[in-house]
């Protein structure tokens, strides 16, 4: 059954023992962060900081941080069951007759239920706040020495484009400047930025209308960091993931739907002619990404329900909190991606790749330098054209094993046979590039190397014991009562 809001989903750590709710004072500014961070560090529980100093509003963070909550969030076993889920929604069975026609019409009828649905009266509004409203009522963290101030780090970003009136929902940071206005952080490749540039580019001034909906049941969440193409309505696919629809309701100071049952909503507007330098903060990268012009929000009203949650996260060093929300968009969208690259058997973003900086991929591989046909694959679908480095290998190499992978690539490369280097866009927090979103990536093909990719030499097999001796050798030491 669908988690009903954030409460329902705390309820359900607690009584898994996955959440410890901490009484004792906390300080928003540094204290929360430092104590979280050794935590997911453990990868230990979520955290429900009652007691924060200087509000009555409660803290939770680290929500998602395993691989078991991010299972629970989703209501799943594993995370590749989402997989098989989409595969089976973006490749149908071919219908055979008549009847199996039939039969795949509930399938349709499935997907129309999981359309957002509109509400007139929602809990996010039992309280409403439009005389004078202020972020200061909020625990919003400080979390590193060096940031430029306190950051909302798990905000669900509303939008509309101003051209087809179409939804989006995107996860960008907001460096608050003071009660009244904060930065948004959309990068010049998000929907947020596009909607913002289109609505610039057509000469009108003034105003673009954004609300933030801030903690939320957890499909909601997760859909909002979700890399979905534009023509994907996030709250749908948050109906997908939690089989039953999303309840929204409209603002009540802007012309923005939100998730009736958020905690807590901020209204407001983006200025079209005004930037304001944000940052710096540490990042997700485990770096301080760098301070630099961005829009700015304008706050025009806050809801929230009574007694409301404030949900938040850090970033930093990883393995973060984040770590698992990516590892669930690597295994929803490996069948996505399996449609443009058919090759692919599996993937693995390792955690300290921060998801954009490596990709591992196993490929079946049936012609000469297919490897590299399928890194000019990714590096032309969608968000992973900012993947800095790309590792291929044969489909017998398990691409989670990174001691088998580092083997493999030690091992198995010519560098001037198989290292591959393209130019092309990077993500807007890659410091390492000699300019702003652009640079340099690599590609490793470290699959064995056949006589029709240049090799004539002959490629030595794996050493490996028979399955005789192995099985004489389990059965001599079980008698012996020793496992070995």
């Amino acid at each position: 059954m669908a988690y009903k809001d954030l409460r329902h989903f705390i309820e359900v750590l607690e009584k898994k023992g996955l959440l410890v709710r901490v009484r004792e004072e906390v300080d928003p500014v540094y204290e929360i962060t430092e104590i979280t961070d050794r935590v997911t560090k453990k990868f230990g529980p979520a955290l429900l900081f009652e007691n924060v100093k200087g509000f009555d509003i409660p803290v939770l963070i680290n929500t998602f941080g395993s691989y078991e909550r991010m299972n629970l969030a989703l209501e799943v076993h594993s995370l590749d069951e989402i997989g098989e889920q989409v595969k089976e929604l973006i490749q149908p069975p071919t219908p055979a007759s008549f009847l199996d026609k039939l039969k795949a019409l509930p399938k349709l009828a499935e997907l129309s239920s999981f359309l957002p649905k509109m509400v007139k009266h929602a809990p996010c509004q039992e309280v409403v706040i439009t005389d004078e409203p202020s972020l200061d009522m909020l625990p919003i963290l400080k979390c590193w020495p060096d940031d430029g101030g306190k950051f909302i780090t798990m905000p669900l970003v509303f939008s509309k484009d101003p051209e087809t009136g179409k939804r989006n929902c995107g996860m960008y940071r907001m460096h608050v400047f003071d009660g009244k206005t904060t930065g948004m952080h959309w990068h010049k490749h998000k929907d947020g930025a596009h909607h913002f540039d289109k609505l610039k580019k057509s000469g009108k001034k003034g105003r673009m209308e954004v609300a933030v909906a801030i903690g939320a049941d957890p499909a909601v969440v997760y859909s909002a960091t979700a890399p979905l193409p534009p023509v994907i309505d996030e709250m749908m696919f948050a109906g997908f993931l939690r089989k039953a629809p999303v309840e929204m309701v409209k603002c009540k100071t802007v012309d923005i739907e939100v998730p009736a049952h958020a905690e807590i909503v901020l209204e407001g507007y983006v200025d079209l002619d005004e930037l304001r330098m944000e940052g710096p903060f540490g990042d997700h990268t485990g770096y301080y990404s760098l301070a630099d012009l961005y829009p700015v929000f304008h706050l025009t009203a806050i809801t929230h329900r009574k007694n409301p949650i404030y949900m938040t996260t850090i970033v930093g060093i990883p393995p973060q909190e984040d770590a698992f929300l990516g590892k669930a968009t690597e295994r929803i969208f490996l069948p996505l991606l399996r449609t443009i690259v058919p090759e692919v058997v599996d993937m693995n973003m390792p955690l300290e790749g921060v998801f954009h900086n490596c990709v591992i991929l196993s490929i079946k591989k049936r012609y000469p330098w297919q490897a590299k046909k399928v890194m000019h694959a990714v590096w032309g679908t969608g968000q992973m054209m900012f993947t800095k480095l790309i590792i291929v290998v044969d489909e017998d190499v398990d691409v989670h094993n990174l001691s088998e992978v580092a083997w493999r690539v030690f091992n198995n490369i010519d560098a001037k046979r198989d290292i591959t280097i393209v130019e092309g866009p990077v993500d807007a927090l890659d410091h390492a590039s000699p300019m702003p979103l652009i640079g340099t990536k690599m590609g490793i093909d470290a699959t064995k190397k056949w006589p029709s990719e240049g090799h004539h030499r002959e490629w030595p097999n794996d050493i490996v014991m028979s399955e005789e001796i192995k099985r004489l050798v389990d059965e001599k030491w079980h008698r012996y009562g020793i496992n070995v």
